[in-house]
């Protein structure tokens, strides 16, 4: 007869991955192209001048306020529930903020004249675009110790 004896191991503090709400994430994800597709128009409209490319830019920066405003909603909300109130939840939430406002900033740089955009409409859409990723980077990936944001 054979006696088989399992070892169990506690541990005192559990590594989990959170999962965003689906909303959030499709949001948080959703800002990066529009973004990005907003840099790509004013590279196209600073190479060809043809007044479509910034009107494009235009929409994509509004739609791209619009998901990361929201974003930003869900991000508190997680703040808020969070148990540490310092670290990655934080960070994430100014990265958001942070993209929000400049890309505000870019918006009214778009409202100008057309000739008027460039090149700082191009420089603010590289920094938005670039701070997109890296708040999607940290919404998408982060682990957390056990619970909640």
């Amino acid at each position: 007869m054979t006696v088989i004896t399992h070892r169990t191991t506690e541990t005192t503090h559990s590594v989990s991955r959170h999962v965003p709400h689906p909303l959030h994430s499709i949001l948080l994800a959703g800002s990066v192209p529009l973004f990005l597709g907003a840099l790509l128009s004013d590279v196209a409209y600073f190479r060809s001048y043809q007044i479509q490319w910034s009107n494009f830019a235009s929409w994509l920066i509004a739609g791209g306020l619009v998901f990361c405003g929201l974003a930003i909603l869900f991000a508190v909300v997680n703040l808020i529930k969070a148990r540490h109130r310092a670290g990655r939840p934080l960070i994430y939430l100014l990265l958001l903020v942070a993209t929000w406002v400049l890309g505000f900033i870019n918006a009214l740089q778009h409202a100008k004249d057309a000739w008027a955009v460039m090149p700082t409409g191009l420089v603010l859409s590289v920094i938005v675009t670039l701070l997109a990723c890296a708040a999607a980077w940290i919404g998408l990936s982060n682990l957390r110790d056990g619970g909640e944001a």
